[in-house]
């Protein structure tokens, strides 16, 4: 059973659905977050303070709480599996206080059309592999001026999978674990 690798919740577990998910290993969250936390020092800026996270395809909500843990103040958790969803309640309850988390029980396009109240610094996006078009949802993010000048977008896909970028964005990072490939884009 997974844990939270940081912040004030680490190490509560966190349940896991069963071949409904992938989640995102110990190793490569806390890749994740050091990249993210090197990248904010560098260039100035509070990644967690009066910020949210959106997670894309959270699954368990793995991303989005371990955010929450480092002291993020909300996290958008957008989800469209209902055996999923129940786990994902569960493990909000667990971390989230007040209106720390909302769940948005939508497809990742059709959510994305809503507005956010708290300004995301990080938007996750970790589709199933050869599913979704990214690009597609990577477009809808910047259309609907969702994604700030500050706001990062990780995209967790297989090392295969050909992505195209807009040409908005601009890769400052990638990383390749295993099968998983991790891009890193402002």
């Amino acid at each position: 059973m997974p844990s939270i690798i940081g912040g004030k919740y680490k190490r509560t577990n966190i349940s896991v659905p069963n071949k409904l998910v992938r989640p995102t290993s110990a190793l490569k969250r806390e890749a994740i977050f050091s990249i993210l936390e090197s990248y904010a020092i560098k260039n100035s800026i509070n990644i967690y303070k009066d910020k949210s996270v959106i997670d894309i395809f959270a699954g368990s909500g793995l991303i989005g709480l371990e955010a929450i843990s480092r002291g993020m103040k909300k996290s958008y958790f957008i989800e469209n599996n209902e055996k999923v969803l129940k786990i994902l309640k569960n493990n909000c309850r667990k971390i989230c206080k007040n209106n720390e988390c909302e769940i948005i029980f939508e497809n990742a396009i059709t959510a994305l059309d809503r507005s956010f109240d708290v300004v995301p610094s990080i938007i996750f996006l970790d589709p199933p592999y050869y599913q979704e078009n990214i690009k597609l949802i990577l477009l809808k993010i910047l259309n609907n001026k969702i994604k700030s000048d500050k706001t990062i977008i990780i995209v967790e896909t297989n090392k295969n999978e050909e992505l195209v970028i807009p040409n908005k964005l601009k890769m400052f990072k990638e990383k390749i674990y295993g099968n998983t490939k991790i891009l890193f884009l402002n």
